[in-house]
């Protein structure tokens, strides 16, 4: 069989002439996974396919990808990228066997992605990651011609990808092959925006003319985050909640002016979840299954969960879950700071990895309070499943959280979440229906909100007419997948007058 090469592309146009949408992002699940990027884009990806669209996704080639993916055949001849007078080669593989859904594509560059982890090792980033970004973002652009026949649609995501779309307006050869396609930058977290030396302004070929105000500087640095707004025809965040926030001065981290500036170009659209991989009637994972109808398994898999973390299996006592990164974007000082976490006849169970201090801090808590609180430092998903399915009530104390997907998951189970009112959560959480809200960054808040939510658990008959509420609440991708086609329109639209 003749792998695809200059002659043999790996996808066609279809009959429709419909673009095929390219993803490009630093992490798609399961390959590889550090937070909610790889899961949201998996998601989407996988809702196009399922909707008719032509995707493919590329992708890194970390060592982690052949965890899940041994087997890799290569797709055509290696390409040499040249990026700051400097060249690398580069090759590209697919799964021997793959997987329904999205065609994805592994960028192999060893010198810049063979390592221990996706960005980082020992707590600290690598150096030059901006330029691993940047080669990735280049290869795609010299790949695309030869692996897609017919027109795309370019759908960068995070600042990791950003260059992408700079070198598609920057670059004179680029330029005039890509005049007519359109582009979308997906926003998932402001907060990281890749922030790098200008002495990297050649190792990642950012032209000279463009580090300027308007597009590639930021305070003296190169901002690759920046660099993707200010040459995107189309940009998405993550809720629509979130969208508003990163136009403000507080919200914004310092890019609040671009937001702006981006006018209706910028708006913002709520992930979804596989609500079939989400599914507690359905659910291999967890102790029992239940549902709306028949909720008596959610007992079991609560007693399982005080059973795994040597609490006491207490039926009437409330059982707090957490499970995200232990860091303070997640409300881990106001969690710490709550009278209530430190004193109620409750339980508390938290799941995840992050700073040490938090983790540190959380391990305190758990020996000062046994029979009250378990901590589970080491993440898999079985756990994560089993939290959900076990837990009473789920705490989302963020300080920011752009979408969110832990309460989409916790309210199909029936967990009702404790959130502060930002982002994906105040567009996600029904206040006293389907979980319950809170406004101010503090710990007395939280625990404001902590006794809301154990006023309705402590009476039956308000409690379940919530829980049923939450769980039969619709987080499905496809209504997500829909906006998203419209954002598409609109890019195509831009691209159709530029070229």
């Amino acid at each position: 069989m003749t792998q695809p090469g200059l002659g043999s592309p790996l996808v066609r146009t279809p009959a429709d002439g419909a673009p095929t949408i390219v993803h490009l992002t630093a992490e798609y699940s399961p390959f590889a996974r550090s937070g909610g990027l790889g899961e949201a884009v998996m998601g989407l990806a996988e809702c196009q396919v399922r909707g008719g669209a032509n995707v493919v996704v590329f992708l890194p080639l970390y060592r982690t990808v052949r965890d899940h993916a041994p087997d890799l055949a290569p797709l055509g001849r290696p390409l040499q990228v040249e990026l700051g007078f400097r060249g690398e080669e580069v090759r590209f593989f697919r799964e021997v066997h793959p997987r329904k859904g999205p065609k994805v594509v592994f960028v192999d560059i060893p010198s810049a992605f063979a390592r221990g982890g996706l960005y980082g090792e020992g707590g600290k980033d690598y150096t030059d990651n901006a330029r691993r970004f940047a080669l990735f973002s280049r290869a795609v652009l010299d790949a695309i011609p030869r692996l897609i026949s017919g027109s795309v649609l370019v759908h960068a995501h995070d600042w990791h990808t950003s260059l992408a779309l700079l070198y598609m307006r920057s670059y004179a050869g680029l330029d005039a092959q890509y005049a007519g396609t359109p582009t979308v930058l997906s926003v998932h977290n402001a907060g990281y925006q890749g922030h790098f030396p200008a002495s990297m302004l050649n190792d990642c070929g950012i032209p000279p003319e463009v580090y300027n105000f308007r597009h590639a500087e930021w305070y003296g640095r190169i901002n690759l985050l920046k660099c993707g707004l200010t040459f995107a025809d189309q940009v998405v965040t993550v809720s629509p909640t979130h969208a508003q926030e990163l136009r403000t001065a507080g919200g914004g981290f310092g890019l609040h002016d671009v937001f702006q500036w981006l006018g209706n170009r910028f708006s913002g659209i709520t992930n979804g979840i596989d609500q079939q991989v989400w599914d507690p009637a359905t659910d291999d994972q967890i102790t029992a299954n239940y549902s709306v109808a028949d909720l008596s398994g959610k007992q079991r898999c609560k007693a399982a969960l005080q059973r795994s973390f040597g609490l006491p299996q207490r039926k009437r006592t409330p059982l707090f879950g957490f499970t995200g990164r232990i860091v303070s974007q997640k409300g881990l000082d106001l969690m710490l700071g709550s009278h209530e976490i430190w004193n109620l006849d409750a339980q508390f169970v938290f799941l995840g990895a992050g700073e040490a201090r938090y983790e540190q801090a959380l391990l305190q808590l758990a020996r000062a309070r046994p029979r009250h609180v378990g901590v589970q430092l080491d993440f898999t998903d079985r756990l994560e499943h089993r939290l959900m399915a076990g837990a009473d009530i789920f705490l989302m104390p963020s300080q920011y959280e752009p979408c969110g997907l832990t309460q989409l998951r916790a309210q199909r189970y029936g967990a009702l979440p404790v959130g502060r009112r930002v982002g994906g959560i105040a567009d996600t959480i029904e206040d006293d229906a389907s979980g319950f809200l809170f406004d101010e960054y503090d710990a007395r808040a939280l625990d404001r909100g902590i006794t809301r939510a154990l006023a309705r658990f402590h009476d039956p008959r308000a409690w379940l007419p919530r829980m049923q509420t939450a769980m039969r609440r619709d987080f499905s991708w496809e209504r997500s997948a829909e906006r998203y086609a419209e954002v598409y329109r609109r890019a195509l639209d831009i691209a159709r007058r530029r070229g």
